[in-house]
């Protein structure tokens, strides 16, 4: 942000300030200058080419800048031909194991100079030399190393990884190599219960941005729109729900769910906090309520929130009389309301191999495990006994290879946590999943509500930011679509009973070959701050 109007990098009047500096206004704009500014010079798109070329300010960060626990990697390089003929090498960007873009070295060194002349070299970690001539292939493995090192050192540091330079930069990158021109586009956006919204946004626009185009289309009041986060989900032709990641501040949603050239694959807006407390917040507005609502709906409906008969009675007496306050009261009683469902998977507790469905929610991991003897046991692991947690990745072989064709990997990735299991027994728990940076980013965002809720703070304060003059954008609005009755109660769905169909189907490929407690470095650990010393009796 620009200091002299935005306090020092910290938004203090929202989009009006940030809009009134690039006009040259003296003082954040007033509405009747907003309007004025709306309807010149073509209007939204004036609007929007301002704002896009303002610097992103990091205010509505929760907590404190710290950043999300997201996977880089730089698994491979291709050589490339530009226009004229030559070639270069391009370092191969995946996050969470998937693709994000295509750079060259001199890309990744502008950066690494941009990053130094705003925070100084002290802070940066070490990047690779230049060399003069051309690189062998040993000499190119070994700089794809260096620079994976450099890339995820950066995201991991709450100053850099967070920073408008090192988030641009990926933005950018990821725009080029899509091959996506910046132009008007229209974004399908899911609510939970399937309904559509459709927004219409530059192909160019970031999270923050599509997330507050779907506010304003849903009619969703600024103080609320940092309850909701825009996640990336995989509807399977089962009607199965796999949560892929929550879309992050460096990537653009438009691109991101166009590139993957999957109808499977959609955006979906989700309430983003864990705290159930939260929710009279959110009740409190009519558009808020309606969002609650059809997520509760929709979650019962999937079988990830425990309904027995006469509670599933009860339930649909009050969807009958339109009664959605007190129908969210009485969900939020119900076993795992406000949980997150991961996909089957594999870990090591309390044996090597078992199959499990892990679930994220209330300030643990809870696991519904099927040990070696079919018996099927649930257990959870409180986020408050965590000393930390790591995510690690490794290349395993395609079973389904050719002897003529190259050995094709696969990215695994492994969750691992430290745990109190009683009085000074820790113990390391590990799950793999694909979904682990996932359930690293849950655990992450519990740990940071309960530190908030520990230091006097609550969501609301922080947020507080966003109500002043945050800009609107002019499609028409669309009312959130009330969600039909619940179908009656089915046996068939109760968890425990489907889960030992759900657990036979995992993968356990890999499992007995990485030893993910000793093999990556102390940089990789995520610390818990909530973590309590505590003694068996409270076990």
């Amino acid at each position: 942000c620009h200091v002299a109007r935005c306090g020092g990098g910290r938004c203090v009047s929202g989009r009006k300030a940030r809009l009134a500096y690039w006009t040259g206004s003296p003082a954040p704009l007033s509405n009747s200058q907003l309007a004025r500014w709306r309807g010149q010079d073509g209007g939204r798109r004036l609007v929007t080419a301002l704002l896009a070329r303002r610097r992103r300010c990091c205010c509505w960060k929760f907590p404190g800048g710290r950043t999300d626990t997201m996977h880089f990697s730089i698994p491979e390089t291709e050589v490339l031909s530009t226009d004229n003929g030559s070639t270069y090498v391009a370092y191969n960007i995946h996050v969470n194991g998937v693709l994000h873009c295509r750079v060259r070295y001199s890309q990744l060194y502008g950066l690494h100079e941009q990053l130094r002349k705003e925070y100084g070299t002290h802070v940066l970690p070490h990047f690779p030399p230049k060399k003069f001539f051309t690189l062998t292939a040993a000499e190119v493995e070994q700089r794809r190393e260096q620079l994976e090192k450099y890339i995820q050192s950066v995201r991991q540091d709450c100053l850099l990884g967070g920073s408008e330079a090192f988030n641009s930069f990926l933005r950018k990158a990821q725009q080029e190599t899509q091959q996506i021109p910046t132009q008007e586009v229209q974004l399908d956006v899911y609510l939970s219960n399937g309904q559509k919204i459709k927004v219409n946004i530059f192909s160019s626009d970031q999270t923050e941005d599509v997330l507050e185009a779907v506010a304003a289309k849903l009619d969703l009041p600024d103080e609320l729109v940092g309850y909701f986060s825009l996640f990336l989900i995989r509807e399977g032709s089962d009607d199965s729900c796999s949560f892929v990641r929550k879309l992050q501040e460096f990537e653009l949603p438009y691109i991101s769910v166009t590139s993957l050239k999957n109808t499977e694959y959609r955006i979906v807006l989700r309430k983003s906090y864990w705290d159930t407390a939260y929710d009279n917040d959110v009740m409190e507005n009519r558009v808020g309520l309606n969002l609650l609502y059809a997520q509760t709906v929709t979650d019962i409906e999937r079988g990830w929130i425990l309904v027995n008969k006469e509670q599933h009675r009860q339930l649909k007496s009050l969807q009958e009389k339109g009664s959605k306050k007190e129908f969210i009261s009485l969900a939020q009683t119900l076993k795992y309301y406000g949980y997150i469902k991961f996909d089957p998977c594999i870990t090591d507790f309390p044996e090597k191999g078992c199959h499990v469905i892990v679930s994220a929610g209330n300030n643990e991991l809870n696991f519904h495990v099927k040990l070696p003897n079919d018996q099927i046991k649930e257990g959870s692991f409180k986020v408050t006994r965590m000393r930390c947690w790591r995510v690690t990745s490794s290349q395993v072989p395609l079973v389904n290879g050719t002897a003529n064709s190259p050995v094709k990997t696969e990215t695994k990735l492994e969750l691992a946590f430290e745990y109190l299991m009683s009085k000074d027994r820790l113990q390391w728990v590990t799950i793999s999943s694909p979904q682990a940076i996932m359930m690293s980013i849950s655990l992450q965002a519990m740990v940071d509500e309960l530190m908030v809720k520990k230091s006097g703070g609550n969501l609301k304060k922080m947020l507080k930011k966003r109500m002043n003059g945050s800009l609107r954008r002019s499609d028409s609005q669309q009312a959130v679509k009330s969600p039909p009755l619940l179908d009656s109660p089915d046996s068939n769905r109760e968890p425990i009973v489907k889960l030992s169909s759900k657990l036979s189907s995992v993968s356990i490929r890999g499992i007995g070959t990485s030893n993910s407690s000793n093999d990556i470095s102390a940089n990789d650990f995520h610390g818990n701050y909530a973590f309590e010393g505590i003694g068996d009796d409270d076990l």
